[in-house]
C-alpha cells in the first residue's frame, strides 16, 4: 500500500514510483519512526530481474484511509499585477516562453510580455558606477530541467537544516532556493516549465526598506546581505519580498546533533540559530574567498573564477554568475540577450538576477501545445 499523488501529464494507464525509500537502518532523517511514519515506502519488492525498470500487467485498487504528503508546491506563491486578469496572463508574465518562430520574428518577445508605465523611484537611487564589482546571475529557462540539483547543492553549501516532514507541511522548509513548476495546455498532455527562484539581490530591495534594525543591508558590490546578529525576527522582510524567498528559522535545528553529523557543516558559513531570517547570499563566502586575495594582490578577477554552489552543480549549465562591471563576462552578455527579462520588473525593484525566456520548437504535428495555463492547486502556480 502506497499513497498516490495525481500529476498532470502522467501517461494514462501508467504509474510512476520512486525507489530508495522505506529504509529501516538509515538514521534519523530517512528512517521510519515507531509509528511507521516518515521515510517513504519501499517498492523494491515490485522490482524483478525480468524487468528492472518496468512492471507490466499490474492491477491497481483503491486502498483505505488517507496519507498526508509533505508537498511544497503551494508554498510561497508569487503574486503579480496580472493576477486579477486570469491565470494565463499571470503565468505569461512570470514564466515567459515562446516558440522558435516567434523568437525569429521578435527576438525580444520576453520583454514584450510585460507592459508597465515608466518606473520612478521614491528616493534617490544608488549610483553603481564607482562599485568595484557588480555581482549578478542569469538563469536560462530553456536549459533548466527542474532536476533540483541546485537546491540540494545550496542546502549543503550553506548549512541549511533538514527540518522534517511535520515542519514542511506547516510551510517551514528552510531551503534558500526552490524550483517553481508550471503546467500549461491540456491537462493530459501539458507543457511543463521549471523556474529556479532564489534571492534576486534587488538594487531597490523591498526587504531593506522595512527592516527596523537594518539586519538586511546592501553591500558596496550590490549584494543584499544578512547580518544575523542584528536580526530580531520581525519577518517584515519576508512579508515585503515579492519573490517569497526568505525563510524564518523557527527552531535550533542544528543543535544537539551527533559529532559525526556536525562534521557536515561548511566551516565558511554561519550556522544560524532560531529567530533569524535567512536567504540566498550568492554564496558570499565563495565571493570573498576570491575577492579578498585579488584585492590584496592588486589583480583583477577573471570571469568564471567565482561560481556559486547552484551554478557549480547545475548539469545543464543553466545558471551563470559573474560581474556586470566586466562587459565581456558571460553574465553581462546574457543579461543583454534578447531573451533576457526581469521577473516582476514592474515593481521597480531592479533585481540582479534575470531569466532567459524558455524557447520551444514543437513538431508541427504535435498536440497538447495550446490553451491556457493549468495547475494542480486551483489555478495557482506550484513550486518544486
Amino acid at each position: 500500500e502506497i499513497p498516490a499523488y495525481l500529476m498532470p501529464g502522467q501517461a494514462i494507464g501508467s504509474i510512476a514510483v520512486s525507489l530508495g525509500y522505506g529504509r529501516t537502518h538509515a538514521g534519523r532523517v530517512a528512517e521510519r519512526d515507531s509509528d511507521g511514519k516518515g521515510g517513504g515506502f519501499d517498492v523494491y519488492p515490485l522490482r524483478t530481474t525480468d524487468a528492472m525498470d518496468v512492471l507490466p500487467y499490474v492491477e491497481l485498487a483503491r486502498g483505505r484511509g488517507r496519507h498526508e504528503l509533505a508537498v511544497t508546491q503551494d508554498h510561497h506563491a508569487i503574486h503579480n499585477a496580472a493576477q486579477g486578469r486570469g491565470q494565463d496572463q499571470r503565468l505569461s508574465a512570470i514564466y515567459r516562453e515562446g516558440d522558435l518562430e516567434e523568437y525569429r520574428e521578435h527576438p525580444d518577445f520576453a520583454e514584450r510580455r510585460s507592459h508597465h508605465p515608466p518606473l520612478v523611484s521614491l528616493w534617490r537611487e544608488r549610483d553603481w558606477k564607482e562599485a568595484r564589482h557588480r555581482w549578478a546571475m542569469t538563469i536560462d529557462l530553456a536549459a533548466c530541467t527542474g532536476c533540483s540539483a541546485c537546491v540540494v547543492a545550496c542546502q549543503a553549501e550553506n548549512n541549511s537544516p533538514v527540518v522534517g516532514k511535520a515542519e514542511v507541511i506547516l510551510g517551514r522548509e528552510m531551503q534558500w532556493m526552490r524550483i517553481d513548476r508550471y503546467f500549461r495546455g491540456d491537462l493530459e498532455r501539458p507543457r511543463v516549465g521549471h523556474q529556479p527562484i532564489t534571492c534576486h539581490h534587488c538594487e531597490n530591495a523591498p526587504c531593506e526598506q522595512v527592516c527596523p534594525v537594518a539586519a538586511t543591508v546592501h553591500s558596496e558590490e550590490g549584494l543584499n546581505d544578512m547580518v544575523y546578529n542584528r536580526c530580531v525576527g520581525t519577518r517584515y522582510c519576508l512579508n515585503n519580498c515579492p519573490y517569497k524567498v526568505r525563510r524564518f528559522n523557527y527552531f535550533n535545528n542544528q543543535t544537539g546533533l551527533p559529532r559525526l553529523l556536525e562534521m557536515k557543516f561548511n566551516p565558511d558559513v554561519t550556522v544560524r540559530a532560531r529567530g533569524v531570517m535567512e536567504k540566498c547570499t550568492y554564496c558570499v563566502q565563495r565571493i570573498k574567498a576570491a575577492t579578498i586575495p585579488a584585492k590584496n594582490e592588486g589583480r583583477p578577477i577573471e570571469d568564471g573564477t567565482i561560481v556559486p554552489a547552484c551554478a557549480q552543480t547545475c548539469p545543464a549549465d543553466a545558471i551563470v554568475f559573474g560581474d556586470l562591471d566586466d562587459p565581456n563576462s558571460r553574465v553581462s552578455r546574457l543579461q543583454e540577450h534578447p531573451r533576457a527579462y526581469s521577473l516582476l520588473a514592474e515593481l521597480n525593484v531592479k533585481p540582479r538576477t534575470r531569466f532567459l525566456a524558455k524557447l520551444r520548437n514543437p513538431h508541427p504535428g504535435s498536440s497538447g501545445d495550446s490553451g491556457t495555463g493549468h495547475g494542480t492547486g486551483g489555478g495557482e502556480h506550484h513550486h518544486g
